[in-house]
């Protein structure tokens, strides 16, 4: 029943979730061939500014396949998305004063088991929107004559995933404070923008933020694993939940 009451919970976030990113790495594997040939015929761009080094770079890696896919799907499309739907599949549906949570909290199981339940589910819908256009991503590279393997692939989807996780843990111990799914949502957000702008205005911070974890830009460009940084965001999101549980235990309703 629980898992069942978390899955209706979050079906919808999920699916429309799933649904756009599926889509979305579809049309940049299909769009490759239109932006060869913008790339081709664009002139030369002045590196004088931040702007122009900025294009400059995105134009240097979008000359083959497996950069212009870090850089316009890993780097951008997947990032955003994923830390929208992370956020969004955490937010809301513990103790809110309508739907039936309060109800759901007088059950004879544990507050405990409940939010644990609650965190599976949505850390499987999370793994499925972020694995699943990753391998698709590798599935239809060949429909434009290119290839990307599925080994890279799965590595860029599990650096998203681990990090993501720990933004989903944020808006989950929100969620255990407030009865809406607005604010944990907005808060959850805020963090990343507020990390995203510490990236642009300290650019030391860029190496151990957890949004550039998120794009995977060790593997892309050693080929290795971020074990140190996956290890940290793993503990960083089961402490959130940790945490989001012992709340919820301790809240009186």
């Amino acid at each position: 029943m629980l898992w069942y009451k978390a899955w209706l919970d979050t079906r919808w976030r999920f699916t429309i979730g799933l649904a756009l990113l599926v889509c979305g790495a579809w049309l940049t594997v299909l769009g490759y061939p239109r932006v060869t040939r913008l790339v081709a015929a664009a002139p030369a761009i002045d590196t004088s500014t931040d702007l122009g080094r900025r294009l400059s770079e995105i134009v240097s890696l979008s000359r083959g396949f497996r950069g212009y896919l870090w850089a316009q799907w890993f780097r951008q499309t997947a990032l955003e998305m994923g830390t929208l739907f992370a956020v969004l599949l955490g937010s809301g549906g513990l103790v809110s004063h309508g739907g039936g949570d309060l109800y759901t909290l007088s059950l004879p199981v544990s507050r405990t088991r409940l939010l644990f339940t609650r965190a599976a589910v949505g850390l499987v819908e999370l793994f499925l929107i972020v694995f699943v256009p990753a391998l698709l991503i590798a599935a239809t590279a060949p429909a434009v004559g290119e290839s990307y393997g599925f080994g890279a692939a799965l590595a860029q989807a599990v650096c998203l995933f681990v990090a993501a996780s720990a933004f989903f843990g944020l808006a989950l111990l929100l969620s255990t404070s407030y009865s809406d799914v607005w604010r944990p949502m907005l808060i959850a957000l805020a963090v990343a923008f507020v990390v995203g702008l510490a990236q642009i205005r300290y650019p030391p911070f860029v190496s151990y933020s957890i949004l550039t974890l998120m794009t995977g830009e060790t593997v892309f460009r050693t080929g290795h694993l971020p074990w140190a940084g996956l290890a940290a965001a793993a503990a960083l999101s089961t402490s959130l939940i940790g945490t989001a549980a012992a709340n919820l235990t301790r809240r009186d309703y």
